[in-house]
């Protein structure tokens, strides 16, 4: 049966016939040692991928030079065309500081954008967020809702947002056609949480990492681990092959797809990409060019006409339970250890993040500092959103009030117990702790009913460290609120030079 939801998302981004979108992010790397590529060349390779009838390609403000390629190649299509147009679909991605969440900034890098493609709509603009911490991508999101409705943006989408913060945006009336997660035979945590709010909600996922960097191809069956490897998206994902169990678990994984391929008279690649194609939330999959230096157009075309069984399914699906999970949900990987990214670990990156909140000092108590989170509540009524008092830090009664009185979340639990649980992190780095300092916290809901959901939001958050709770029904709490959440942690003394 036909899928609604799914067929209007094609559509919409224009994938409904060739569900392959070209990923530009080795432009980077091939650009590693200070050199952009021949832009004329790199601009002639796309556009023969379009004459082979591979017109999307998927880039970002920091893939080295590709908007310019991708621009280069539109303007040449455009002149060589009888009628002066382009099939080039060109998605691309805006990854800015939290201090870049103002009207100003985000226009500033949306033209930037625009001018580096050369055109005047942006196909499809997808958002990446480092922290959640910071509360900023909520307004980066209202303000890119006023481009896309004066026509700068056709399409909104994400990139590794993990299935909570999705239902944040959600849950603030926000129009995303997609999400751009990792996923693959060896990864397929957006097979879990997010595929069901994907389905839910009509988001639909755009895949990379298909190929774990071209570690699932013919090339690398019965092959040694490479000591090293020099190009950035085998770096990243050897990360990948080393966590969900090693070598030789990628490797009977591998032979699991090279018998099927070898049946079909295809490659593992076509194999491994196709999986990914027929997942119901799936709706295009980024495979990686390297432009100017090798391409694979002829065996991508082998996937429009190739089906896996349901019995080759349930083969993949076997040896995928030898695999250990990567932890984490969508995204995980970029924000919180392991770090598996091409770089490696982020920690430096993230820990440079300004504090959420500014700490003040209070008068005549050298030990104690305090924030404000701007809430109307606090000055009102006295409060501070969290004290410090020597090691120890105390979060006062949090709801999900963003800025003085935007209430988020008020008709999705998920989502209003996530921002709680961010502005809590918040509030415990502002103050120099973390969650894993968190040693107790109390919960309040105006139903009871509603544990579960807060309850298993709190667990991904505090899964870890496992602090004392309780969860208390309260008749009724102040405004729209369905939740409010308090927290104490203890900061080790061995910490405190670092904090």
């Amino acid at each position: 049966m036909t899928d609604p939801i799914k067929t209007q998302a094609l559509h919409d981004l224009g994938l409904q016939d060739t569900p392959l979108i070209t990923g530009l992010w080795q432009v980077a790397d091939l650009e590693r040692g200070g050199q952009d590529l021949d832009r004329d060349a790199a601009a002639d390779d796309i556009m023969d991928y379009a004459r082979a009838g591979f017109s999307h390609f998927d880039m970002a403000d920091h893939y080295g030079s590709a908007e310019l390629i991708a621009g280069t190649a539109r303007k040449k299509m455009i002149a060589a065309s009888p009628t002066g147009e382009s099939s080039l679909q060109l998605f691309t991605k805006w990854c800015p500081q939290p201090h870049q969440s103002t009207r100003a900034a985000v226009r500033s890098g949306i033209e930037e954008r625009r001018e580096r493609l050369g055109v005047e709509t942006i196909d499809l603009l997808q958002l990446h967020w480092w922290s959640f911490e910071h509360p900023g991508y909520i307004d980066v999101m209202d303000h890119l809702m006023e481009l896309r409705q004066e026509g700068v943006i056709r399409h909104l989408g994400l990139t590794n947002f993990d299935t909570d913060h999705l239902s944040v945006l959600l849950s603030c009336g926000h129009e995303i056609v997609s999400n751009q997660v990792c996923l693959s035979v060896l990864d397929p945590r957006a097979l879990g949480d997010m595929s069901r709010l994907c389905m839910q909600s009509g988001v639909r996922l755009l895949a990379y990492g298909t190929l774990a960097g071209g570690f699932l191809s013919d090339r690398w069956l019965g092959a040694e681990e490479p000591a090293a490897v020099s190009d950035w998206s085998k770096m990243k994902y050897q990360r990948f092959i080393r966590a969900v169990g090693g070598w030789q678990t990628y490797q009977q994984t591998l032979q699991v797809l090279a018998d099927i391929a070898a049946e079909r008279k295809v490659s593992i690649s076509n194999i491994a990409t196709r999986w990914v194609m027929q997942q119901p939330a799936v709706t295009g999959v980024i495979v990686g060019a390297r432009l100017t230096d090798s391409q694979h157009r002829e065996d991508n075309r082998r996937l429009l006409s190739l089906k896996l069984s349901d019995e080759e399914l349930a083969r993949i699906d076997e040896v995928q339970t030898r695999l250990i999970p990567i932890a984490g949900d969508c995204g995980t990987e970029y924000r919180r250890p392991p770090f598996l990214t091409a770089s490696g670990d982020l920690s430096d990156h993230l820990d440079s993040l300004p504090p959420v909140f500014e700490k003040t000092a209070v008068a005549g108590r050298p030990d104690r500092w305090r924030i404000s989170s701007g809430s109307e509540f606090e000055p009102i009524c006295g409060y501070s959103r969290a004290v410090r008092d020597g090691h120890r830090v105390l979060v006062s009664g949090t709801t999900a009030t963003h800025h003085s009185d935007r209430v988020i979340g008020a008709d999705d639990l998920r989502a209003q117990t996530t921002y709680v649980m961010d502005k809590i992190s918040a509030s415990l780095s502002s103050l120099g702790a973390s969650l894993d300092d968190v040693v107790r916290t109390r919960i309040y809901l105006s139903d009871a009913d509603d544990w579960e959901t807060v309850s298993r939001v709190h667990g991904r958050y505090l899964g870890q460290c496992m602090p004392a709770n309780t969860l208390i029904e309260v008749s009724r709490l102040v405004g729209e609120y369905r939740v409010e959440i308090e927290a104490e942690a203890v900061i080790p003394a061995t910490a405190e030079t670092t904090r």
